[in-house]
């Protein structure tokens, strides 16, 4: 098959769902022309020509539907910028079998698979792997209703792969199906309130695996895998099937304000590919693929006197979150282009 040369329009203006009124910015040194790697991710290839990577899509014209599972850069691909015209324009070289033209047009469509072979992903993949299907926060009150393991078949309190447990509150079980064990860890709190006391939510720890052997009042189930002991207590939760699409990156459809409520692993200070939890979800129109930008608070300006005002220095802009799991009042998101470190209670708005 011999090279063919897709030609993209660099700045558009009306592309559905995602229009700005400004043009797209090129880097100051963005190369003549990029070949895609093993390991390169479309945020970062982005980034080589445009000042806001997050907004390629824009470069094809994409609408809400066609962003989803953008499955169309493979490592070999050039991506070769052409100066030639009066607007910049894009161009990819890739190994496709042209039309009679001599161009193939380049069309990228919704699909429901998981990344397929080498496609380039949006974000790195291996950053966001252990937290796509497993708990990492409930909301405040879920604790509360969740099924728990109740007993095990003998008087032990912790429980391994193979052993038999028991575990109530879980009226719509079926047989086979298989539910995460996890235990609350520290409670999240509402990084608004003064005292520090209204907790919003829990980070959890996922324990293991189990499957349901037996429905009923107090339904029997099988430890199938453990990371750690379960023990009395633990709650679960129904496995998600849910898998990541690779979603292409866009602003919130509407202004948006909230905060960062924790990192993983509770770092005091967030960098570059750390999942944050922000205080936004589904309810306030997020959803996969939405990036949000993180902000530094002003810092109070040193008086004089008692008599001047509290002036505070500009909000500074710290990084971008890529949203890549959405609960209806949480997301997990990825941070990138961290130009310093990011801490809870930072504001994040749209890009």
């Amino acid at each position: 098959m011999r090279k063919t040369i897709i030609s993209l329009l660099f700045a558009l203006s009306g592309a559905a769902g995602i229009a700005h009124a400004d043009t797209l910015a090129i880097q100051d040194n963005a190369p003549d022309r990029y070949v895609v790697v093993k390991g390169d991710t479309l945020w970062g290839i982005s980034g080589h020509f445009l000042k806001q990577p997050w907004r390629w899509p824009e470069i094809w014209n994409m609408n809400r539907d066609q962003i989803k599972n953008p499955h169309w850069i493979y490592p070999g691909d050039v991506v070769v910028l052409d100066r030639s015209g009066a607007t910049p324009r894009l161009k990819l070289l890739k190994n496709e079998r042209a039309g009679a033209n001599g161009e193939v047009k380049l069309s990228p469509s919704v699909r429901v698979s998981d990344l397929d072979n080498n496609a380039v992903p949006s974000i790195p993949l291996a950053s966001i792997q252990p937290f796509l299907n497993k708990p990492l926060v409930v909301e405040e009150g879920e604790l509360l209703t969740a099924p728990r393991i109740a007993a095990g078949p003998d008087d032990r309190v912790v429980f391994a792969s193979g052993d038999k447990i028991y575990a109530v509150n879980m009226p719509n079980a079926k047989v086979g199906e298989i539910y995460q064990a996890y235990r609350p860890s520290q409670p999240l709190y509402d990084p608004k309130d003064p005292e520090h006391k209204r907790v919003i939510g829990h980070e959890v720890t996922y324990l293991g695996d189990v499957s349901v052997e037996k429905p009923g009042a107090v339904v029997t189930l099988r430890v199938q895998a453990s990371k750690e002991e379960l023990g009395i207590g633990a709650r679960l939760v129904k496995a998600s099937d849910a898998e990541y699409l690779n979603y292409a990156p866009h602003a919130p459809d509407h202004d948006v304000k909230g905060l960062v409520v924790s990192a993983y692993g509770s770092v005091a200070e967030a960098g570059p590919m750390t999942t944050l939890v922000v205080n936004l979800g589904s309810a306030d129109g997020l959803d996969v693929g939405t990036v949000l930008a993180t902000w530094k608070a002003g810092r109070p300006i040193k008086k004089e006197s008692k008599s001047e005002p509290d002036l505070f220095t500009p909000p500074e802009r710290s990084g971008s979150v890529f949203v890549y799991r959405v609960f209806p009042h949480f997301s997990y998101g990825l941070l990138l282009d961290s130009t310093e470190p990011v801490n809870v209670a930072d504001e994040v708005t749209n890009p």
